[in-house]
């Protein structure tokens, strides 16, 4: 099946070919920052995880939300997602490839990673964080392949298949589980010690990994006319919404806990974030805007009359991807970190290379999932083309 990602139109090429530029540019400012270190990045003492970690966060949701579609189709049988299924697992393999680069470029010297490999420390969460992505990518690889080879030959996989996915499902919620425990594990940021850690990484990435899914998708049926049904679009768009609608939730309780015990440690982050602290106000517009977006998002995806327009749906999806990367891709980070222990503000933004760098691998995540995607297509036109050949004429 791999030759099909070598025949596509100009178009697909030229996707191709500037995702590849993309990556060379980012890749120039990586090998700046290998020869000058991190200082390049606007990292510091105080701030000790950047652009970078965040963004690893962020696509672990991205990863672990193919659970949304892999539960449904496998434990229930809803047969609605059978086309949307392989997507799904693909957009979690380049999902997971794009966690371990960021991994690789924060460690500073791409050979650190080996340490983990040669010298384990199974009392840190980080190393058991690498077991368990390394392992749901393998299993994505494995059932998602797999499934489609057998579609390809119009044949049902067989129950190991079956039993690799409903494994993959309890991996999903263990990857982000353990993600946010590399948060919830540390004492002195009061913003991350929160039991109800684990909970809001999931709800958010039950929310904003399948929007990106459905908003690849629909772009996908306007450029190139694959339609994974209209009811399969309209089951996920509700379980989108009840996602992000549990996320807010579950925010508001981080708010209640801090300002009704009215505990400073817990509060400052918060005040950071929306308010500002000492003068330093640098992520406030950003963090309005996110809440803004957030509340906003569910005006168009509550109304089922609403949500079933395509335009309203797009809207909203744009909406709750762009509040949810706000809020986790950006301000957790940064409002866990600042104020620091000593209760003074050391400000964080990301510097030209952190960005140049991240876009490298965005490119390079964006590149596989074109590749797999393309084959994933190319096989369902093939069989759906064979079977209707075999319908006999009508008269």
């Amino acid at each position: 099946m791999l030759e099909k990602a070598l025949k596509g139109s100009p178009r697909y090429w030229g996707l191709l070919i500037g995702l590849a530029l993309l990556m060379c540019l980012g890749a120039g400012f990586w090998l700046y920052q290998l020869s000058h270190g991190l200082v390049t990045t606007g990292m510091s003492r105080d701030v000790s995880w950047g652009f970078y970690i965040s963004q690893l966060t962020y696509l672990v949701g991205v990863a672990a939300s193919a659970v949304m579609l892999v539960l449904p189709y496998y434990f229930h049988h809803y047969k609605d997602f059978a086309k949307l299924i392989i997507l799904g697992e693909f957009l979690a393999i380049a999902a997971v490839l794009m966690c371990l680069a960021f991994v690789v470029v924060d460690l500073g010297q791409p050979q650190r990673m080996m340490n983990m490999i040669f010298h384990p420390t199974p009392n840190s969460v980080l190393f058991w964080d690498m077991i368990v992505l390394n392992v749901y990518l393998l299993l994505n690889l494995i059932v998602g392949w797999t499934g489609l080879q057998y579609f390809k030959n119009d044949m049902t996989p067989p129950k190991w298949v079956k039993i690799l996915a409903i494994i993959s499902v309890i991996w999903a919620f263990s990857i982000h589980t353990v993600t946010a425990f590399l948060y919830a594990g540390l004492p002195g940021r009061h913003y991350f010690l929160t039991a109800i850690m684990a909970a809001r990484f999931l709800a958010s990435a039950f929310c904003s990994g399948p929007a990106i899914l459905l908003l690849l998708v629909l772009l996908l049926r306007r450029l190139t006319g694959f339609d994974p049904g209209k009811k399969a679009i309209n089951r996920l768009a509700v379980i989108i919404t009840y996602a992000m609608c549990v996320n807010i939730f579950f925010f508001l309780l981080e708010l209640f806990t801090a300002f009704y015990s009215n505990m400073p440690g817990h509060k400052a982050p918060i005040l950071y974030l929306f308010q500002g602290l000492d003068g330093h106000t640098l992520m406030v517009p950003f963090m309005w805007t996110a809440a803004v977006l957030g509340v906003g998002c569910l005006l168009f995806l509550i109304p089922t009359s609403v949500r079933e327009r395509t335009p309203a749906l797009v809207t909203g999806l744009i909406m709750l991807v762009v509040a949810s990367w706000i809020d986790k891709g950006l301000g957790l980070l940064i409002g866990g970190f600042t104020p620091n222990p000593f209760e003074t503000v050391t400000t964080y933004f990301p510097t030209v290379p952190e960005l140049m760098v991240s876009l490298m691998v965005f490119a390079m995540g964006g590149l596989v999932l074109t590749v797999l995607w393309k084959i994933a297509i190319s096989v369902r036109e093939e069989v759906e083309s064979a079977n209707l050949s075999m319908v006999p004429p009508t008269e």
